[in-house]
């Protein structure tokens, strides 16, 4: 694999001739918070920091092809002057999607796509307002130079460095940055560049950055037969109760998750001017569940949050891979301090002893 170095002032030469034709998506600091916000050819002329688009984030980049609100289609609709019982009406389908190069989301991100993928485009429909998100979507990703406490990607067979569903990715190394193309979209990216290539001594600096941050990773889980034993839970209402009375409902871990993909869908308007719109929702909501007839199958926090974790572990699967990345964002961002490997932990534990009495 070619791999080309860039020092600070380049990178952001290539991401400002870049953002010409495309809307640039990075990290951005609002208040107390890192979110992924576009950046203007402006604001990255005027940067004088590379690592400004480097910070950690609070939320996950999942919005750039699932937007927290969408519209779906208008519908316009006239009365016929002729016959005023009559409606002449138009269905507009909006197109949302723009050229995006999404900048400086970490491993854990990319890998999040891929599971967004799976009900989105590999199910019996595919969704087209998110292909066309997805398509128009390049992904340059940054290798992480070190591990929170609450990072544990090594957990679901990922690493700091993990390529799988980046176009592009790199690490930062003393004095600038190697990168790599991983696709043909990421290939005719980086061509933008004009970067020189990567020497012995800056590969080998990456590798040495890649393993130091590998090692501050928690320990690797022990936990055998996940899926399995997390399934075996599902009726014990007792155990999910304990385990999350702390919880408070407030749906934090399922907005900041890069894996939640809920939504509800809202008709604004009326039959002569209105909308569909689709926006965020969450399972740990109360009302997520709730039917028409009052009825709501998942009544209490446990059974909400058992549905959580057994859609990450156990039966929202495919290939083998888990719907949980390990970025941890729900640990450090949860008001009750409730962390998923706890829960996740007891829940397998408790079903391997159980099965051993």
């Amino acid at each position: 694999m070619s791999t080309f170095f860039a020092t600070p002032s380049a990178l952001l030469g290539w991401l400002k001739s870049v953002s010409s034709d495309n809307r640039v998506v990075a990290p951005k600091k609002k208040g107390s918070v890192v979110l992924f916000k576009p950046w203007t050819t402006e604001e990255l002329g005027a940067c004088q920091d590379a690592s400004e688009l480097l910070i950690r984030s609070t939320m996950s980049a999942k919005e750039v092809v699932f937007p927290k609100c969408e519209t779906l289609y208008e519908l316009k609709a006239t009365k016929d002057p002729s016959d005023l019982s009559k409606l002449h009406q138009e269905l507009i389908v909006p197109n949302n999607a723009t050229a995006t190069v999404l900048f400086g989301a970490r491993p854990c991100d990319a890998r999040g796509f891929l599971c967004l993928d799976m009900p989105y485009l590999q199910g019996p429909v595919v969704d087209p307002y998110y292909k066309a998100h997805r398509d128009a979507l390049v992904i340059v990703t940054q290798a992480c130079s070190n591990a929170l406490p609450t990072c544990f990607c090594n957990w679901i067979g990922s690493n700091p460095a993990d390529e799988k569903g980046s176009d592009i990715i790199f690490t930062p190394i003393e004095g600038g940055f190697v990168l790599s193309a991983l696709t043909e979209k990421g290939t005719a990216l980086l061509a933008k560049g004009g970067f020189d290539a990567a020497d012995d001594a800056k590969n080998t600096a990456v590798s040495e950055a890649q393993a130091k941050a590998k090692s501050q990773l928690p320990a690797e889980s022990t936990l055998k037969d996940i899926p399995q034993k997390v399934y075996a839970r599902f009726n014990d209402e007792a155990f999910w109760n304990k385990e999350i009375e702390k919880c408070l409902s407030c749906g934090a871990c399922t907005f900041l998750c890069p894996t939640c993909q809920c939504f509800t869908m809202t008709d604004k308007g009326n039959q002569l001017d209105g909308k569909r719109m689709r926006s965020w929702d969450g399972c740990m909501a109360s009302h997520f569940t709730l039917e028409a007839s009052g009825h709501n199958p998942r009544p209490s926090r446990g059974m909400r949050y058992r549905n959580r974790l057994g859609h990450k572990f156990s039966y929202g699967r495919k290939d083998g891979d888990f719907s949980c990345v390990g970025c941890g964002r729900c640990i450090r961002s949860c008001p009750a301090h409730l962390d998923i490997r706890t829960v996740l932990s007891n829940a397998c534990e408790g079903a391997q002893k159980k099965g051993e009495e």
